[in-house]
């Protein structure tokens, strides 16, 4: 899933300063299941919002709503009668729902409340970590499943730098060595050889080149 923080409430509240009456959006997505964008975040963020607005001595209206998806234009239309009731849309989703909101409704001010960190999942409660850097070619079938694209510091696709040490990385001792862990794996079962063959370097041109990517599926194309 998508990753993301809150920005600081600092950051927020220049945003939306001049201001007096914005529509505060969640997303039932990625960022519900991550604590940060959903329901209950909301209302938490609405509530902090007008309260630090009252200590100014101004007022600030917030209406709260929680979509199924900020990603997909179905659900962001559910929000076209209401729009331009508000000065501005604070959206919080991941880097996408904002832009999809701001495509959708061009006339009106949309501003974002979450930092999108990464692709990751739960490794206990409260605590995400990177999985997967989207690169567009996946090559983790080389390495027993384990990306060295985004759990290496250097993103090495070719083996272990001379940095790491005791099954840690350089970077801090908190951090596994991915490497290690492939090397180790592949010495487990006995397939060291795998990591002996040549692989040319990865193509980024998949990952970059030609401006925004885009995937089609033609059965659902209607």
């Amino acid at each position: 899933m998508i990753v993301a923080d809150r920005k600081s409430l600092d950051e927020i509240q220049e945003m939306i300063k001049d201001y007096k009456k914005i529509l505060l959006v969640g997303c039932k997505g990625c960022v519900t299941v991550c604590n940060v964008g959903g329901m209950k975040e909301v209302q938490v963020l609405s509530s902090i919002l007008k309260i630090a607005r009252k200590k100014e001595g101004r007022e600030l209206q917030v209406e709260e709503r929680t979509i199924e998806r900020q990603c997909d234009f179905e659900y962001v239309e559910q929000l076209r009668a209401d729009c331009d009731r508000f000065d501005a849309i604070l959206s919080m989703a991941c880097g996408v729902g904002p832009q999809f909101l701001a495509e959708a409704f061009p006339s009106q001010k949309i501003y974002p409340a979450l930092d999108t960190k990464f692709f990751g999942g739960a490794v206990q409660h409260g605590i995400w970590e990177e999985r997967c850097a989207g690169c567009g070619t996946c090559v983790i079938h080389f390495y027993d499943s384990l990306c060295p694209i985004a759990r290496c510091a250097k993103s090495l696709q070719h083996g272990p730098c001379g940095g790491s040490a005791n099954g840690k990385c350089e970077i801090s001792e908190d951090v596994d060595c991915i490497w290690d862990i492939i090397v180790r794996k592949k010495m487990e079962q006995e397939r060291l050889e795998d990591l002996r063959t040549y692989r040319a370097f990865k193509d980024w041109r998949s990952a970059r080149d030609g401006g925004p990517r885009k995937s089609i599926r033609e059965e659902l194309v209607q």
